[in-house]
């Protein structure tokens, strides 16, 4: 089976590839050699069938009467995600949010490395963070015309985060993880992930209540 144009395959079932990849790697951890699509989806709340069609869209995958070998299932989900490479990312914010995603471990393991970090602020810039000096703002491109970096990480106020969204693209970021509370307008080849800790405190609260709700009736 051919695998499907990257265009063509939903959004959802690529989210879903980084929690299968998450679960793989604790059983790889744990020594597991093999899994089935049903014990992979038990594991995550979907059904058997849910991995296989996700699967499906890359390939062909599994062996009958052994399911997938879990090696090779990291091995596979991890160039799908174009995560077996190192990529070099650039966060523009060097406030409590930017030093707090610096100190993330979670980042390396997983193929990202942040190799700069750029502010406004000029009590900020010159500081140290985590192994890093903030620069200024301005010398972005300059470092962009001059690095391979594709990717950068939003971690400025709302009302500059399109001005700088706008300037990052014009330098040739094609990826932006923006965490500003507010929506990017970006040319349709540029790809941006948003995430706002707001909005999923708020579909927390409603879960949350509408579970309370309904066991008081």
């Amino acid at each position: 089976m051919e695998p499907s144009k990257p265009d063509l395959v939903p959004n959802p079932a690529v989210r879903r590839l980084s929690l299968y990849l998450r679960h793989l790697e604790v059983m790889q951890q744990k020594a597991r050699t093999t899994i089935s699509s049903k014990q992979l989806g038990v594991a995550l709340g979907y059904t058997d069938a849910q991995v296989r069609k996700d699967l499906a869209y890359f390939g062909q995958f599994g062996h009958p009467g052994i399911g997938y070998r879990v090696d090779d299932l990291i091995g596979r989900i991890r160039r799908i995600l174009a995560t077996d490479r190192t990529w070099n990312v650039i966060l523009i914010g060097g406030g409590n949010l930017g030093r707090a995603l610096l100190s993330h471990p979670g980042f390396g393991p997983k193929g990202f490395r942040i190799v700069a970090v750029f502010d406004t602020d000029v009590s900020k810039i010159g500081s140290p963070a985590h192994g890093l000096v903030i620069r200024p703002m301005a010398s972005a491109p300059l470092y962009l015309r001059e690095n391979p970096v594709k990717l950068a990480i939003l971690a400025v106020p709302a009302e500059v985060a399109q001005h700088v969204a706008d300037d990052l693209v014009a330098a040739g970021i094609r990826g932006i993880l923006n965490f500003a509370p507010v929506a990017l307008s970006v040319p349709s080849d540029i790809a941006v992930n948003s995430v706002d800790l707001t909005v999923q405190l708020e579909q927390l609260s409603f879960l949350v209540n509408s579970t309370e709700s309904t066991r008081k009736a």
